[in-house]
């Protein structure tokens, strides 16, 4: 008898929560460079800093959520992305609000930390993973409306991301204090699949770094470039990211009905097509189809992403690694953007960045091929043992691992 499958909305909060800041980066980014005595690329170079912070949170925590316990690690997460971006937004000395930055971040990695893994060991990832999507996407949209409309200066997207932070707080009580694990004898400590999860943790930090390069700067190539008011600027991002919403949709609908390897594949030659036109951007039209196309199937690629390395590992341990590599990506994009932008132009820029995501789309749809194809990925051979608890998107836990409950109060 299977038990009724149910959502696992503290997950999904944290989620939200933890990747609202990559979310506001353009408005984060153009509001620190006019509200503050900065350069455009000082402030692309902060913007990194604070995703930079948020991949070393992942790193220095994905084997430590078990002992450490989800409830702990969340509510310190959130606190402080609470007082960073919270203290961030209220005063305007710079080394303070740099401080703030790097703060906040480490907890929105903390926060995203223990959403990767909890989402690793649920029946179906993808589908927890594409309600968070769903999530934050919403959220930034009505932000990207709502910000232009709240005055200038720079402290209104990282208010918003330290109030959304708080107002997720109360559903922490519904985590699990510690997490019940059994470990195979057999395993040790020692992770499955590291070929496969080494690759997908290097093209996924290039990968989001393409993505970020031009979503950084974004508002710049509108304002700049396409020559667009800052509020007809937030309304193009308000309807990309509602657009998104349907991306997921029919990504969470269609499901692994299809594999991983066509979407991540297809998506991200597509993608690669996207950055082109809006890098190139001249008039409301073009920039507006490009970000639109582009917030459409971005989330839907990464969605299917967090799956796979989901997959490869139940506990959660690729997941957390994969997802704080492409944080890592992340971190580096704004001021990749910047830099290349600064050097070459939007175009230009653009066109690098095209390049870069169809050399590394081989190796991902290898990863996700080997994958679904049930072999040991890119030819490894791993113990029986580890294969049984690697399988696939939609895998139950072994019977001696239960997944923690995340709907009922602990």
């Amino acid at each position: 008898m299977f038990a009724p499958r149910t959502t696992p909305w503290p997950l999904v909060a944290l989620f939200t929560a933890g990747y609202l800041a990559p979310y506001l980066l353009p408005t984060t980014v153009g509001r620190l460079d006019s509200g503050l005595p900065l350069s455009a690329t000082e402030a692309g170079a902060i913007g990194s800093a604070l995703l930079l912070s948020s991949a070393t949170a992942g790193f220095l925590l994905a084997s430590r959520v078990d002992r450490v316990g989800p409830r702990t690690l969340a509510r310190l997460g959130l606190l402080l992305a609470v007082l960073g971006y919270g203290g961030a937004a209220l005063t305007h000395a710079l080394p303070a609000v740099v401080a703030g930055a790097l703060v906040g971040g480490f907890g929105s990695g903390t926060a995203t930390t223990v959403a990767a893994t909890g989402i690793a060991a649920q029946r179906d990832p993808h589908r927890t993973t594409t309600l968070g999507l769903l999530g934050v996407s919403a959220l930034a949209g009505a932000l990207y409306l709502a910000i232009p409309h709240l005055g200038a200066g720079h402290g209104q997207p990282l208010a918003a991301i330290a109030l959304t932070s708080l107002a997720v707080w109360p559903l922490t009580g519904r985590l699990p204090v510690r997490t019940a694990v059994a470990h195979n004898p057999l395993d040790g400590s020692r992770l499955p699949h590291p070929r496969s999860g080494l690759v997908l943790a290097l093209v996924m930090f290039c990968w989001s770094l393409a993505q970020n390069a031009l979503w950084g700067v974004s508002g710049r190539i509108g304002l700049a470039q396409a020559h667009l008011a800052e509020a007809t600027v937030g309304a193009v991002f308000a309807v990309a990211l509602g657009a998104g919403l349907l991306g997921v949709v029919g990504a969470g609908a269609v499901g692994p009905r299809f594999g991983r390897a066509l979407p991540i594949g297809a998506g991200t030659v597509l993608i690669s097509g996207c950055i082109v036109l809006s890098a190139s951007a001249t008039d409301l039209t073009t920039f507006a189809s490009g970000e639109i196309a582009w917030n459409v199937l971005y989330p839907v690629v990464l969605s299917y992403v967090i799956g796979l390395a989901a997959s490869l590992d139940p506990r959660g341990r690729w997941a957390v690694l994969v997802g704080s590599a492409s944080s890592l990506g992340t971190a580096a994009g704004p001021l990749t953007g910047s830099v290349l932008a600064a050097q070459a132009g939007f175009p230009v820029m653009g066109a690098v960045l095209a390049v870069g995501l169809l050399v590394i789309t081989v190796p991902m749809t290898a990863v996700a091929v080997s994958a679904r194809l049930g072999a040991p990925p890119l030819g490894e051979f791993e113990d029986k043992a580890v294969q049984a608890e690697s399988g696939g998107l939609g895998a139950q836990p072994p019977a001696t691992t239960p997944a923690p409950d995340f709907t009922t109060a602990a």
